[in-house]
């Protein structure tokens, strides 16, 4: 059986981690080792682990923001696949298993993400269109906006030996950026079947922290286009999104004054289209 490495970072969620982990050992798919990686919790996360859950690995940091509590929970982890959860957010019974199944049967695929219910303050909700999920190459899928969820994906460790972790430098949208260097390379399995439930609409969450979410996600942009990693089809898509990205900030700023934003955004779209 092969050992699935769950990824947990969790900040101030002493009550929502309980949910999350019992989700976890509720997993029919048993192969598995939980390391919860507590980015500076100043509430009773350490206790609860202990009292609860003693068979975790847990592991405190000072506040460094998600995509370090992830990574630390990565350096360290000893499985042959690696699967996220949020600590806000919860699985089905059969995720791990249905996932493994699939990847056994599609030896080919190194990754695999699945459909989710979203749930926003309670209340279940629909997607809307531009959050439709699929599978494949699915990058161009990937430019607008995130386009998978970290807690529905199982990962094999060979591909962050190739890609590397998520980048520290990010405060938000770190899993966009990801995602971008993921499928520019490597093909994803899709599970249409919801396998997770997105928790959604509380004060903690980043998108509610960080306004402009596509600031980041422009850096992300930048950052993929000039590393010379895409297919020419690949990379004119990336300028085309980061274009109308920037144009959307542009106006924004010049509407509300702010010379120095817009002079930004004018400067990126003109080195992107002089490219």
């Amino acid at each position: 059986m092969c050992l699935v490495s769950i990824v947990v970072p969790t900040f101030n969620r002493s009550g929502v981690l309980m949910r999350a982990l019992e989700s976890v050992y509720m997993q029919t798919f048993k192969g598995f080792e939980v390391i919860v990686i507590d980015d500076g919790s100043t509430d009773n996360t350490a206790e609860m682990i202990k009292e609860k859950y003693p068979d975790v690995h847990y592991l405190y940091q000072s506040n460094l923001g998600v995509s370090s509590a992830r990574n630390k929970g990565m350096s360290i982890a000893k499985g042959e696949w690696i699967a996220f959860l949020d600590s806000d957010d919860e699985w089905l019974s059969h995720k791990l298993e249905k996932q493994l199944a699939l990847l056994e049967e599609n030896s080919e695929y190194k990754i695999c993400h699945t459909e989710e219910v979203w749930i926003r303050k309670g209340v279940r909700v629909n997607q809307m269109k531009k959050h439709k999920k699929t599978g494949g190459w699915i990058f161009p899928q990937c430019l607008p906006l995130c386009a998978m969820s970290p807690s529905s994906i199982i990962i094999h460790q060979s591909i962050f030996d190739e890609i590397g972790f998520f980048d520290t430098q990010f405060p938000a949208c770190e899993d966009y950026d990801l995602w971008l260097r993921i499928t520019a390379k490597f093909p994803v399995l899709y599970i249409e079947e919801p396998q997770i439930k997105k928790y959604g609409g509380h004060d903690d969450q980043l998108s509610q922290k960080y306004w402009g979410m596509d600031q980041y996600r422009i850096k992300a942009l930048e950052k993929i286009i000039s590393q010379n990693v895409l297919t020419e089809e690949n990379k004119l898509q990336a300028i085309t999104v980061l274009l109308k990205k920037c144009k959307i900030f542009h106006q924004g700023a010049v509407k509300r004054g702010k010379t120095i934003e817009a002079n930004h955004y004018q400067q990126i779209m003109d080195s992107f289209q002089e490219a």
